[in-house]
């Protein structure tokens, strides 16, 4: 007879990638999973997005590991629309999927979909960004807190202190905004200009947008924070188009191919590079350690490095 893992919901407590905070859910029921191998798995997972190619190398660190062990991968994309992915994850579950992974569009918006999982006894983990409510087994992310000041740093490295600065914000409640804008804000409060902070919900066409917004009311930028490479790519455009290539540094945030591209081209400054297929790759096999009996640390840190020209 095959081994039951226990998942107490009130037991588990998640260890956000900011400085430590700890949520923690409601739900106090106590609900067994079946222990399985990876190649009996029916895997549901939910991408925020698959237009953007940070999430697209994501789904695929996810098919890859699950192509080497022939674990089945229901895979749906939310297209940035919150409702889109509560109905799927909704529908995920009338499947009968053993296990959940969630890239979360909104980390509020998600906790009533997690919380579903839980009263179904469907274990959830999150990727990238984290839940607001319910309860999950585990969150992979790279630590976005320490990503945003490493972003600061370098603008004060590159163009000094006090350097007129304006910041891309991306989805706003989404985790991963709160927090590389908490990292980047730390620094920049102290040692930059801060002019103007708007999102352009991690979209490049946004990007280019807000960026010629903040051109028209600012002629003094100096640099320029996206949070993520999108944004970059789209302020660029906008730099470029106003004639003022090379006297604004971009820095960008995640690493994806037209970002480094970007920097190795020396349009983008610099990119606080993430490991997209490496997150998938590590939140799949979390599942396959869950399913095992093996202990899943409540938080998987993917690993970042500043990638500069």
């Amino acid at each position: 007879m095959k081994k039951l893992l226990g998942l107490t919901a009130a037991s588990l407590v998640l260890l956000a990638g900011c400085g430590g905070a700890t949520l923690e859910g409601d739900n106090a029921e106590s609900v067994a999973v079946e222990e399985k191998e990876a190649s009996e798995l029916v895997v549901g997972a939910s991408i925020s997005t698959l237009n953007n190619p940070f999430f697209v190398s994501l789904e695929a660190g996810i098919t890859g590991l699950a192509e080497e062990n022939g674990t089945k991968i229901i895979s749906v994309d939310a297209q940035d629309d919150t409702a889109k992915q509560t109905n799927d994850v909704d529908d995920l579950i009338q499947q009968g999927v053993d296990v959940l992974l969630i890239n979360p569009v909104d980390s509020a918006a998600i906790a009533p979909a997690v919380e579903a999982a839980n009263s179904a006894g469907i274990p959830v983990i999150t990727i990238d960004r984290s839940s607001d409510g319910g309860e999950v087994v585990t969150l992979v992310a790279s630590d976005n807190a320490a990503g945003g000041s490493l972003a600061a740093e370098y603008i004060v490295e590159l163009s000094g202190e006090g350097a007129n600065t304006v910041q891309l914000e991306g989805v706003p409640g989404a985790s991963a905004t709160r927090e590389r804008g908490e990292g980047f804000t730390k620094i920049a409060e102290e040692s930059l200009n801060l002019l103007d902070s708007q999102t352009a919900n991690f979209d490049r066409a946004e990007g280019l947008t807000v960026m010629e917004n903040m051109l028209q009311a600012h002629s003094d930028i100096q640099a320029v924070f996206a949070q993520n490479d999108e944004m970059a790519l789209g302020a660029i455009e906008a730099i470029e188009a106003a004639g003022l290539t090379g006297k604004i540094q971009v820095v960008g945030f995640d690493g994806t191919e037209d970002g480094v591209d970007a920097v190795e081209e020396g349009k983008m400054s610099a990119t606080v590079a993430q490991q997209p297929e490496e997150m998938g790759r590590l939140a799949l096999q979390a599942a396959f350690d869950f399913f095992a009996g093996k202990e899943v640390d409540a938080y998987i840190a993917s690993p970042l490095e500043l990638v500069k020209k």
